[in-house]
């Protein structure tokens, strides 16, 4: 039986109706010229022909007995293809604002668990004559680079994609066939393996732990105990609250050349100039209610675990905390401090890598877990608890060229997050075909006008790129020549005035060495 593991596990057992746990996206199409068929019936049979690529589109959980251990997946001999993809017509004039709230709305309900954990919204009536899709998959099924494999697998690199094979015929492990006796033998079995595996690596997470909090001493040699540096309480914020279940929408897009040309140029990477214009948006916005901390906010930033080439549908990711330096006026500065910060926070996340487990025993976490969400939700703890972070930011590396479904060009593509208790602002970016994407999602009664924020993302752009081309063009004009002064040198009872050195030529100083730019 495929369990889930610990990872994919908990983001079940943390949802609830104020949090889903789902991930998506909002995609804008170009649709053929001169088509004038119904793409709704056929987007409905594209999807048809290509979800075996994809195991997760065919999938759902099966839950065990008295919900002890981690729920299987297991086959869906049903499905119910006109329920997972929907059609919807916006009313007019079709706007974009009207596109992004109505995503919203979508983004705020649960999925059915009793049924694969996925849904797409196919969006028509927008005014530019444009296709918009919506899509969301339960976060229990996949990461943010998991979600990239699996829209490839309904993407292609033409309009007129390739024949598919049909799907072999398999051997199904249906809900119909596993009994309750089957359940929970299999539970019992995994949550041996689970402890084995537990015990054995226990030595190398105790070791890789002792050595990152107590490091040895360079003066005497001695373990001495060490906080970690970068580890900090964040300053309160608007955003740190218990979340509704309504959702707050904004996409807005980038030139990626633009980004790579500023990282360059400031020999940062594109990781701190992403978040460079998030904390220079996130700066204003608080400015705009004069509620802008003296401490530096500090954002939650996914940090892949897999390995290249690794496409498994389940999750490999931990967290990284990084200063976004938003008490620093000068952009320059603070993105010098964010880059500081984040050098940091990959050195320690690189530390403990070792020891993060991506599964771990489950016996009783189901009903444990919930229980401690729905407390922590319910009871407004994050509205008065000190933060540990202020907001989420991730960015997610996409395709650099144009990919097509059913025929209908890719000509946008926003990422659709999830905002948690005590993190009510995610900040998403997607690059993809010479672009980048933000996404931000938001709890609509935290953020309720997250379009501003999105416009700052894009103003902090400009003035970023002003100041970073200012600079090198500056390290690029060669300094003036200093012209030495005539020198007087007395001697008894006649001056003599020397002749000044012919100045050198000064070189113009090289710009600064661009450093090597971190995947994204």
């Amino acid at each position: 039986m495929n369990h889930l593991s610990g990872m994919d596990a908990s983001f079940l057992y943390l949802e609830s109706p104020e949090m889903p746990m789902h991930v998506g996206s909002m995609q804008i199409l170009d649709l053929p010229a001169g088509y004038s068929g119904d793409f709704y019936e056929d987007a409905k049979r594209y999807m048809g022909e290509r979800m075996h690529l994809a195991d997760v589109f065919q999938r759902k959980l099966e839950l065990m007995p008295f919900e002890l251990a981690n729920p299987v997946w297991v086959d869906d001999d049903d499905l119910d293809l006109d329920y997972h993809v929907r059609h919807v017509m916006l009313p007019r004039p079709g706007t974009r604002v009207q596109l992004e709230q109505y995503v919203a709305r979508l983004h705020s309900s649960l999925l059915d668990r009793s049924r694969p954990l996925w849904e797409i919204y196919i969006i028509e009536g927008l005014k530019t004559g444009q296709v918009a899709i919506y899509n969301k998959m339960h976060h229990a099924t996949i990461d943010g680079q998991a979600g990239v494999a699996v829209t490839k697998a309904l993407l292609t690199p033409t309009p007129v994609p390739d024949p598919v094979k049909k799907p072999r015929s398999r051997k199904h492990i249906s809900r119909s066939q596993l009994g309750m006796a089957e359940l929970a033998g299999a539970g019992a079995s995994n949550a041996v393996q689970q402890f084995i595996k537990l015990v054995k690596t226990l030595p190398t997470t105790v070791k890789t732990v002792a050595a990152v909090l107590f490091p040895v001493s360079e003066a005497d040699g001695k373990r001495r105990f060490t906080v970690p540096k970068g580890l900090q309480l964040a300053p309160r914020t608007p955003f740190n609250v218990a979340v509704t279940n309504q959702r707050a929408f904004a996409g807005r897009s980038l030139p990626l050349a633009e980004i790579k040309a500023m990282a360059k140029a400031s020999g940062a990477s594109l990781n701190d100039i992403v978040m460079a214009l998030c904390a220079g948006a996130l700066r204003r916005y608080l400015l705009d209610y004069d509620i802008l901390p003296d401490k530096p906010l500090i954002a939650a930033v996914p940090v892949s675990l897999r390995e290249a080439g690794n496409t498994d549908s389940g999750n490999q990711v931990t967290m990284m905390l990084v200063n976004l330096g938003t008490h620093i006026e000068d952009p320059i500065e603070r993105l010098k401090a964010i880059h500081a910060s984040s050098d940091v926070g990959k050195k320690f996340t690189g530390s403990i890598k070792a020891a993060i487990p991506m599964d771990y025993p489950s016996f009783g976490a189901p009903w444990f877990m919930s229980g401690l969400a729905s407390l922590y939700g319910r009871s407004r703890l994050a509205d008065r608890l000190p933060p540990l972070v202020n907001v989420a930011i991730s960015n997610v590396p996409g395709p650099q060229f144009p990919l097509y479904f059913a025929g209908a060009k890719l000509a946008e593509w926003y990422p659709v997050s999830i905002p948690g208790h005590g993190v009510a602002l995610n900040m998403t970016v997607q690059s993809y075909n010479g672009a980048v994407e933000f996404g931000l999602t938001a709890c609509r009664r935290a953020v309720p006008d997250i379009a501003d924020l999105g416009d700052y993302v894009v103003e902090e752009h400009r003035k970023l790129m002003a100041l970073v081309a200012g600079l090198a063009a500056a390290a690029q004009t060669p300094a003036p020549a200093a012209v030495p002064k005539p020198i007087v040198v007395a001697k008894a009872r006649k001056t003599v005035v020397a002749k000044p050195k012919k100045a050198r030529m000064v070189s113009a100083r090289k710009p600064a060495r661009a450093g090597k730019p971190l995947t994204h």
